[in-house]
């Protein structure tokens, strides 16, 4: 057998023993396929096999035909975001403990990620989004993300006040502790711990929701993939975050803009993936919660 990817980048966190090991693994088998691996040239030298080839952080992704993610969702939010920069599709091998979108286990053997990298898999378009920050008429890039951006106070005991706008209309005044601007792959991720709604990924929507805000009456809303969000701080200052990494930081008076990416990431899963599986897997459902007695 041989891969239709001749070139495959290995992105996670090497130090890690556990993701070092299914590292380790998946480098020995690809060259088996035909396949040349490409690691980061900052990884630990003795992590993978010598077969492998370092390669600057920097182009690792546009040296490569393919990512392979290996790790929680944290690495794969990470390689998405090269991926979409580079224009490439990213598999996901989960080591975390969730993994909404790494999705192949370490626990399979190599066979799935065989028929994966001969062309037996489901491919998908994800939408990310974009944010810049808006100061004194100049306009910064802060970054894509693919599940979301966040507005966060930066002063710990201190409610953050702001606003929001949406295509250039005002929504609301809100008080709390932040602002969620998520893709229907982030709607189970950061917002729904505030109480979002769960979003089927394929959905060309936005959703927005307020973070323990100080108002009951202040709720998510869903909005169509093509507005441009906008929020403005008030006297205070605010940190940003896409994907959980701080981006920059919002002072009064400048606006964060955050509106779809031109670029859409492709992620593949293996063949027979399906959504709503994963969903009933990571959330539990459809499991009874209530104890079976024991036998006397």
């Amino acid at each position: 057998m041989t891969t239709k990817f001749d070139t495959i980048a290995l992105m996670g966190n090497l130090r890690d023993p556990l993701i070092a090991e299914s590292a380790a693994a998946v480098a020995a088998h690809l060259p088996t396929l035909g396949a040349t691996v490409l690691v980061d040239a900052g990884a630990p030298a003795d992590a993978l096999p010598a077969s492998v080839s370092a390669v600057a952080a920097a182009s690792l992704a546009d040296s490569a035909q393919l990512i392979i993610a290996i790790g929680g969702d944290g690495a794969m939010l990470h390689a998405a975001r090269e991926a979409a920069r580079a224009g490439i599709p990213v598999l996901g091998l989960n080591r975390g403990r969730l993994g909404y979108l790494a999705d192949m286990s370490p626990s399979d053997n190599l066979e799935p990620l065989d028929r994966v990298l001969a062309g037996d898999y489901v491919s998908e378009q994800r939408m990310m989004l974009r944010a810049e920050i808006i100061s004194d008429g100049k306009t910064r890039d802060c970054g894509l993300a693919l599940n979301d951006v966040v507005v966060k106070r930066q002063t710990t005991g201190r409610m953050l006040e702001y606003h929001s706008y949406v295509d250039g209309r005002f929504v609301n005044s809100h008080g709390g502790d932040g602002f969620i601007v998520a893709t229907p792959t982030g709607s189970t991720a950061y917002a729904l711990s505030v109480g979002g709604p769960i979003v089927a990924p394929d959905l060309d929507v936005i959703v927005l929701a307020p973070i323990c805000p100080h108002t009951l009456s202040d709720r998510p809303i869903v909005i169509p993939g093509a507005c441009i969000t906008e929020v403005q701080v008030g006297d205070d200052r605010a940190e940003v975050n896409c994907d959980g990494e701080v981006s920059g930081i919002i002072e009064a008076g400048d606006t964060l803009r955050v509106a779809a990416a031109e670029r859409r990431v492709n992620l593949i899963h293996p063949a027979g993936y399906d959504y709503f599986e994963i969903l009933r897997s990571k959330l539990h459902w459809g499991r009874s919660n209530r104890r079976k007695s024991s036998p006397d």
